[in-house]
């Protein structure tokens, strides 16, 4: 957006399911117009017909990954320009702005055109087929997770009444089927919970087999992308779809270190005086950073160079969690590298394909153990940079 010419006007939005709010900003930051809108068809189309005056213009919708997504979509498929503004900045925007921080839908989409305004590298939403193909089935399979995990707690919640000592954390259908084989209560209360517990393992026999197909079709998906996501230790077809949905444009990080912010994964400075320590971030996107510990999880429960990697943080005097830690940054780094080479090798047009110079993202190497992975982030930076790839040597 750092281009703005002087007539191009700047639409700031704050979206909501059933209306949307929205204010016309020229680049002086001047207020040219704004209105509240439905989001059904016919405000949809008075939106459009209001903003049809200002030719020259681009949207700057918050919360493209969000509560955004829905309309910044529809914009898209209707020919116009959007660019997401994450949330985050737009708080900083409204706190900093007149008005104390007060938090409305005028005022906040007031915060989200002064982003879009004066902000360069916010990220462009953009009509990828594929990529909103596989975001609608990684949140199914997530669903389906998220079932299959509330059917077992309600299952060892009857199987504790119904069986001494209840059963194994990690109870399976034909588990807990077997189990209830032998559990014959004979008064009428357990009786039912017999029943029910019955009906639950059919429902997670159901779930499995549901879960196992959706596991088959993003696999395909995701083959079908070019990425080689699926081909690292610990990345299943949910982590890798995950990945390749939220992420989106893996060049719109400069360097590994601003992915490894965004996910989470990078360490906060909370030195204070001569004392030198860092904490875990809570921040980032927590879905790829749970991505990122279950992969090390994987690779932490069977012999591979995460397990090495670890086990050398460990020898070191780290604790497991500080292990952890740097594992999951390792990690963060290696998926890094790798998204970044499957875009480098789809858009190659040189021989070979191969990444020009860049000491920084391939430092990592090919697995977890080279490089040095606790350090912070040398400082703030923008959390939407846009930067050329390199060249293809």
């Amino acid at each position: 957006m750092g281009e703005t010419s002087s007539s191009r006007v700047v639409i700031g939005m704050d979206p909501h399911k059933r209306s949307v709010t929205i204010e016309v900003m020229d680049a002086a930051e001047r207020v040219l117009d704004g209105g509240r809108f439905g989001t059904d068809e016919a405000g949809f189309a008075a939106l459009m017909d209001y903003v049809s005056r200002f030719g020259d213009r681009v949207w700057a919708v918050e919360g493209c990954n969000g509560i955004g997504r829905h309309v910044a979509v529809r914009l898209v498929a209707a020919g116009e320009e959007v660019v997401d503004v994450p949330p985050k900045l737009s708080a900083r925007a409204r706190v900093f702005s007149t008005g104390q921080g007060r938090k409305t839908d005028a005022t906040d989409a007031h915060s989200v055109a002064l982003v879009g305004t004066r902000m360069s590298g916010l990220r462009p939403v953009v009509a990828d087929e594929q990529r909103k193909e596989l975001r609608v089935l990684v949140d199914r399979r997530g669903w389906l997770g998220e079932e299959h995990t509330r059917k077992v707690a309600q299952l060892h919640h009857l199987l504790l009444e119904l069986i001494p000592g209840g059963a194994k954390k990690d109870l399976s259908a034909a588990q807990a089927k077997a189990l209830l084989a032998g559990v014959r209560p004979r008064d009428a209360a357990g009786k039912a919970r017999r029943r029910v517990a019955a009906e639950l393992i059919g429902d997670l026999e159901r779930i499995h087999v549901r879960k196992k197909a959706a596991d088959k079709e993003l696999t395909e998906l995701v083959r079908a992308t070019g990425s080689s996501l699926l081909d690292l230790l610990g990345i299943g077809p949910t982590g890798a779809a995950r990945l390749l949905v939220d992420v989106e444009d893996i060049t719109r990080f400069p360097d590994r270190g601003h992915f490894a912010s965004w996910n989470g994964t990078a360490p906060i400075d909370a030195s204070s005086g001569d004392h030198v320590r860092h904490r875990l971030s809570r921040q980032g996107n927590r879905q790829i950073n749970r991505t990122l510990h279950i992969m090390a999880t994987v690779q932490l429960r069977r012999p591979s160079e995460g397990r090495s990697y670890f086990d050398r943080k460990r020898a070191d005097g780290k604790t497991n969690m500080e292990a952890m830690r740097c594992l999951k940054r390792r990690l963060s780094d290696l998926v890094y590298k790798t998204m970044l080479d499957d875009v480098v090798r789809a858009k190659a047009t040189g021989p070979g394909g191969h990444r020009g110079n860049d000491s920084d993202s391939s430092a990592t190497g090919s697995q977890p153990h080279t490089g040095s992975s606790d350090k912070p982030l040398p400082g703030p930076a923008d959390p939407h940079p846009r930067t050329p790839l390199p060249a293809a040597s």
